[in-house]
């Protein structure tokens, strides 16, 4: 760890005329010490690279090299930006580079070593997006081995949420299948620039080697998909067209063919896919 040599946000964001623009989902955070609370919550950053996704003036990316990460890759898509991510980068020689692009398009092969760690504050428009490509990989384990990810706290709540809970949807399935998840630390809307109209949460996602419970990826989404397409039908209903026999299947799996999505547990999810 060491200390940010860099100056303050609020004057490199007046020098380089970077004012947040809402079409990127931009929304700054200033505050260097959360954003080193952040770049901790991630763990031990020393020995791995780490990818960062929108960092905008690079209040996170300061963080995450002063908190020791070997190599910072960022991405960012505001050309706007790249001025003071250069500054950064001439402040740690040889441990910043920066790809202009757009990360749902940007081929990283080759600029990482695996496994390596994803921490971003995500563009809001973005988010969702990009956090289930990340746990929908062709091939399962990952090249990450964790991510730290601001949400809106809406968010955040569904990909941590139990069955029963309003929150409870296909996200929580993709966030607890296949990674262990927990939201770690809350921010209020004033922590940024400029404010927005959410809480927001940043959420620790641990890989794990194997899946929790048995299932092929693919017909788990079909069955999520379908179940939680049409929640507030019975399973019996919403499951219809993606198995024949629905309520024999079900009820050989010990399931009520009347119970409604939210209610599944993921053991339960799985073993319906498993039946398929």
């Amino acid at each position: 760890m060491t200390d940010d040599p860099l100056p303050p946000l609020r004057d490199v964001i007046a020098l380089h005329g970077l004012s947040p623009r809402k079409a990127l989902g931009q929304n700054f955070l200033l505050d260097l010490n959360l954003t080193r609370a952040i770049a901790r919550r991630a763990g031990d950053l020393t020995q791995t690279d780490v990818l960062e996704v929108g960092p905008g003036p690079g209040g996170l990316t300061r963080a995450l090299l002063a908190e020791g990460a070997r190599k910072v890759v960022a991405v960012e898509r505001d050309a706007r930006c790249l001025p003071a991510l250069a500054e950064i980068s001439a402040a740690y020689p040889g441990r910043l580079d920066v790809i202009e692009g757009d990360a749902l398009k940007v081929d990283l092969s080759g600029h990482l070593s695996t496994p390596y760690r994803i921490i971003a504050n995500l563009p809001y428009n973005v988010g969702t997006e990009l956090l289930v490509r990340w746990l929908t990989p062709d091939n399962w384990p990952p090249e990450w081995s964790s991510l730290t990810l601001m949400f809106q706290r809406e968010v955040a709540e569904r990909i941590v949420a139990a069955p029963g809970s309003k929150a409870y949807g296909r996200l929580s399935i993709l966030g607890q299948w296949r990674v262990e998840s927990k939201i770690v630390m809350e921010l209020n809307p004033q922590a940024f620039t400029p404010p927005p109209k959410v809480h927001s949460a940043v959420v620790q996602l641990e890989r794990r080697d194997t899946p929790r419970y048995p299932a092929d990826p693919a017909k788990l989404e079909r069955v999520v998909s379908a179940a939680f397409g049409q929640r507030r039908k019975m399973l019996r209903q919403s499951l219809k067209g993606v198995m024949p026999d629905v309520e024999t299947v079900l009820t050989g799996l010990g399931i009520a063919p009347t119970r409604r999505a939210e209610t599944l547990t993921l053991e339960e999810f799985c073993a319906i896919a498993r039946a398929i």
